[in-house]
């Protein structure tokens, strides 16, 4: 991916291991770190380039490489500084154990760096090499400068910790999940004995980790800690960052249920905090991205819901009344670009498509209107990457039909620096064969969902087919978009074609999935999960089986994670409808899942346990009819393996009878577990689905 440059006519992007800066807008090319530059001393090699930040100043690179996987990401590693001036490489933190740094960062003023090793903060000063620790309590449960599996997972929150303005300390998070119960995963291949692996796990209704924030002074590694008004293990602190020019602290908390966001100001000096604004929910409140500031009007650019959809207001940071900038029944999909000099925010909106994105604009006060910037000819998906001066953006355009292709464009007209790259201009080049098709459907309780479907390739209305569906449906992720693929990337277990053989396929949206259709579309399926969702896919399918050409005795249905539990759910409430499912990685039990997940959506077990209840397959597993092909990691840290063996033991009571497949050490994402794991599901799954769901038409 590409990043601009300060003066916003340049950007950088990586290059065969070099780093290179194009100059708009005739596109001028010039290689500015090579290989050679990126070799050590004594090295015949160069460093790997994993990702890259630049000083302050851009006269410095801090170059991560050689990296390795916590939880989810490859966020350990060892990182070296190029200097532009001196034309040098240097590593840091030298003396520590290889690829042990985390999140390592240049000081606004670009002399020292600060990074995480092994949950404990540290700075080096670059001119002398000198490392020194910030804090020396860190531990495999009390975490500084980052994060354990919970907040990662669910906030996304990895880097921990932020510079102060005037170089001078370092806020960080720290999470003290001592009190958390360990899950203990097995490794039973390895060696002749087994080997226990501890994971601390906080499940719903169970305590969450402690979490607070503190200021670090470099000059005497002192630690003030934020007075932050609560329990440090009732509530979530989500988002900080140091006001612009200040040493002051924006401090975003969320209350367990996550329905109650309260913004603090505190002083990174003293410690003492200030409310200036909270906002409440009767569902859930959503993390937005992290705080955009507004220095005009010293505020910041804050979403909510409180109308009924997502918008954009100015939450003032001096207690002013807050300003709605956007309205409408419409949603805010996402930011793009603020231009402070004339005013304008730039966002990524559909008011009339929800599979679809548009780039609009409108003024920041919150007076203007609207306005549709990105091409009207190009229906799909725009994304945007604006310049630091918001003259120029790299404009990327998709939908079913045409690949992912960009053009770098200038703003003020949206148009193409060149004829040879513009979209609008070559898009009849760049279309493909329509294959999938959109389609909506309205169910009985008088739902309206969107869908796409791909028909077999030698399609003949007159005979009835198979029909696979592939399920998601949860609050995260909504399949429904219009991406180019998006049809085949929803079936990439198949070996073969799908369409060639003769199988039709669909995927549907649900309420409660993160469409952009409003609150109320969003969030009915709050304490509904597992109910809401799976109530409107069945009945979306009640109403495909209807057309002419669907063979009601070959439905078949698949899904991994959230779709996994989906499956399960739709096989066993369903059996009239789905005849043959595929479950990867499900949640059998919701009380099995960690609680900032399950607490969101579902609220606390102590309080509605029948709610969970409702919501989780293995209630209904005695009621499996149809064919069910249930797989699991053993090794998956997410939704635990124990899921399997609880469901294993309910199908097992009632004398269902099933094909199971257990892959010893393989995690969550079993499709990424290398090349000989998803040849051998790909096998078994496909064969599985050809035996009970036969393909063609008859």
């Amino acid at each position: 991916q590409i990043k601009w440059t300060d003066d916003g006519d340049s950007y950088f992007k990586l290059e065969k291991n070099q780093l290179v800066i194009y100059t708009l807008p005739n596109q001028e090319v010039k290689t500015i770190v090579s290989k050679k530059q990126l070799t050590p001393k004594g090295k015949s090699e160069p460093i790997e380039i994993a990702n890259y930040t630049f000083s302050l100043d851009q006269q410095k690179i801090l170059v991560f490489t050689n990296t390795k996987k916590v939880w989810n990401d490859n966020t350990k590693g060892d990182y070296w500084i190029f200097n532009f001036k001196t034309n040098t490489l240097t590593q840091i933190g030298k003396s520590l154990p290889e690829a042990s740094l985390m999140f390592a960062k240049f000081s606004p003023d670009g002399n020292t760096i600060a990074y995480v090793h092994e949950n404990n903060l540290y700075y080096e000063d670059y001119g002398s090499g000198k490392i020194s620790p910030l804090t020396t309590n860190g531990t495999g449960s009390l975490i500084n400068g980052t994060f354990d599996w919970a907040y990662e997972e669910e906030w996304g929150l990895k880097d921990g910790f932020r510079w102060s303005p005037d170089s001078k300390s370092i806020a960080y998070w720290q999470i003290d999940a001592s009190e958390i119960k360990k899950f203990y995963m097995v490794n039973n291949t390895d060696a002749i004995y087994s080997k226990l692996i501890p994971l601390d796990y906080p499940k719903v209704g169970e305590k969450p980790s402690a979490c607070k924030v503190g200021v670090v002074k470099l000059s005497n590694a002192k630690t003030t800690w934020m007075n932050i008004p609560g329990n440090a293990s009732q509530n979530y602190l989500v988002r900080m960052e140091f006001i612009p020019k200040t040493n002051k602290l924006l401090i975003k908390q969320l209350n367990r249920k996550q329905n109650k966001s309260i913004l603090y100001i505190a002083d990174a000096l003293k410690g003492t905090t200030k409310n200036i604004y909270e906002e409440s929910d009767e569902a859930w409140i959503d993390l937005y991205p992290n705080f955009t500031f507004l220095e005009k009007t010293n505020s910041i650019l804050w979403w909510s819901e409180k109308d009924g959809w997502r918008h954009l207001y100015q939450v003032s940071l001096e207690g002013n009344p807050m300003v709605q900038i956007t309205k409408g029944k419409y949603d805010v999909i996402d930011i793009q670009h603020i231009n402070s000099k004339e005013g304008d925010v730039y966002y990524l909106a559909s008011p009339n498509n929800a599979t679809q994105k548009y780039l609009y604009k409108t003024k920041l006060n919150g007076k203007g209107e609207k306005e549709l910037l990105s091409p009207e000819s190009l229906k799909g998906t725009h994304n945007y990457s604006f310049s630091s001066n918001g003259e120029y953006a790299e404009h990327t355009f998709t939908n079913h039909y045409t690949p992912k292709t960009a053009e770098f464009i200038t703003v003020a007209d949206q148009k193409a620096l060149s004829a040879k790259e513009s979209i609008v201009l070559n898009i009849n080049k760049l279309e493909e064969e329509k294959t999938t098709e959109f389609f909506t459907i309205t169910t009985a309780d008088n739902i309206e969902m969107d869908g796409w479907m791909v028909k077999p390739s030698n399609f003949d209305p007159t005979k009835k087919y198979p029909v696979l569906f592939f399920v998601y449906g949860e609050p995260i992720w909504n399949t429904v978009q219009d991406k180019y693929n998006v049809s085949r990337n929803s079936f990439y277990f198949y070996n073969g074609n799908m369409a060639e053989d003769g199988y039709v396929y669909i995927s549907l949206d649900n309420r409660g999935t993160p469409a952009p259709k409003g609150r109320e579309w969003r969030k009915s399926i709050y304490r509904k999960l597992g109910v809401v969702n799976i109530n409107d896919q069945a009945m979306a399918a009640k109403e495909i089986l209807k057309w002419s050409f669907v063979d009601p005795e070959r439905v078949a249905v698949w899904g991994i994670s959230g779709g996994g539990t989906a499956t399960l759910n739709l096989m066993f409430r369903y059996p009239e409808i789905y005849k043959t499912g595929l479950s990867l990685c499900a949640m059998a039990n919701q009380l099995t899942y960690d609680n900032i997940y399950l607490e969101r959506y579902m609220g606390l077990p102590q309080e509605n346990l029948e709610d969970f209840i409702k919501g989780s397959p293995i209630t209904y597993a005695k009621n499996l009819e149809g064919n069910l092909l249930f797989i699991h990691g053993t090794g998956d840290d997410n939704v635990h393996y124990q899921n399997a063996e609880l469901l294993l033991n309910e199908l097992i009571k009632h004398n269902k009878q099933f094909q199971f497949m257990p892959y010893p050490n393989r995690g969550h994402n079993l499709f990424n577990q290398g090349e000989e794991t998803s040849e051998h599901m790909s096998t078994l799954m496909t064969n599985y689905l050809k035996l009970h769901c036969p393909p063609g038409g008859r």
